[in-house]
C-alpha cells in the first residue's frame, strides 16, 4: 500500500480524462472486446485504479466512483442465472458496451476536428527543438499520453523502489510547489526531458510520489505536454 502524508491534491476535472476514458484503457490495455468484456476482471481492474487514486492524493470526480458502482452491480447480474431468451437483449454488459461506442465516436470525431489547422493556434506555443527528439527517426509516430498511461509508467517506477526506499520516508519532505520549480529549471536548461529522468534513482518514495504530483498539476497548467515515441515506447515531458 501506498502511504503519503501530502496534504496536497490534484484535481482531476475538466483537465484529465474521465471514468470513460479509464474504462477505454483498460479494455485496450487488455486487448479486450466492447461487446464481450470479462466483466468480473474489468471492475476489479478499474476498482484499483480508483482506489490507486484515493491513495496518492488525487482528487477526482464523482463519476468514476459512479462508473464504479455501475460495473459492480453488472457484475453482480452477470451472476444470476438468465432467462432463455433469443437475442443478447438481455446481456447486462450492453448497458455498458453501448455507451462505451456511443463515447469512442464522439472522441473521434472530436479528435478529426482538433486536427484540422486552427488561426492563430501555435501563436503562443514554443515549438520543440530538434534536440529534444534526437532520439526518435523523422516520421516516426508519436502520440499524446493520457493520464492512464502515465499512471502505469509510474506504477512501475514504485514497484523498482529498493525496499531502503520504500521505508525511509524523509520527514522533511520536498513540497509538489517546490518541485515543480526544479521541473521548470530543467525543461528551461533543456526544453524536454524523459518521463523516467525525472525520476531520480536516490529519492525516497515521499520524493517520488510528489514529483509525480508536480507532473500532473503542470499538465493541469498547461505548463508541459507529455507525448510517447510508439516504436521505442520512450515518454517524454515537452515544456511549453
Amino acid at each position: 500500500m501506498i502511504e503519503t502524508d501530502q496534504p496536497y491534491k490534484v484535481k482531476l476535472e475538466n483537465i484529465f480524462e474521465g471514468p470513460m476514458d479509464l474504462l477505454i484503457h483498460l479494455i485496450k490495455k487488455n486487448e479486450m472486446d466492447i461487446y464481450d468484456i470479462p466483466i468480473a476482471v474489468i471492475t476489479q481492474q478499474y476498482i484499483e485504479y480508483v482506489e490507486w487514486l484515493q491513495m496518492m492524493n488525487i482528487d477526482f470526480a464523482g463519476d468514476f466512483l459512479v462508473m464504479a458502482a455501475t460495473l459492480t452491480q453488472i457484475k453482480s447480474r452477470m451472476l444470476l442465472p438468465l432467462h432463455e431468451i433469443e437475442g443478447d437483449e438481455d446481456d447486462p454488459r450492453l448497458e455498458i458496451a453501448k455507451p462505451l461506442q456511443e463515447y469512442l465516436e464522439m472522441k473521434s470525431v472530436a479528435e478529426q476536428l482538433a486536427n484540422r489547422n486552427l488561426l492563430g493556434e501555435t501563436t503562443f506555443v514554443r515549438s520543440y527543438s530538434k534536440e529534444a527528439f534526437a532520439e526518435f527517426k523523422e516520421g516516426d509516430p508519436v502520440i499524446q499520453v493520457g493520464l492512464f498511461e502515465l499512471i502505469d509508467a509510474f506504477q512501475k517506477i514504485l514497484d523498482n523502489i529498493p525496499e531502503a526506499h520504500r521505508i525511509n520516508m524523509d520527514a522533511d519532505a520536498i513540497s509538489v510547489k517546490e518541485k515543480i520549480s526544479e521541473i521548470v529549471d530543467i525543461l528551461e536548461r533543456q526544453s524536454s526531458i524523459t518521463f523516467y529522468e525525472l525520476f531520480s534513482a536516490q529519492a525516497g518514495k515521499g520524493e517520488i510520489i510528489v514529483t509525480f504530483l508536480a507532473l500532473l498539476e503542470m499538465v493541469k497548467l498547461g505548463l508541459v505536454q507529455i507525448m510517447q515515441h510508439v516504436p521505442s515506447g520512450i515518454i517524454r515531458v515537452f515544456y511549453l
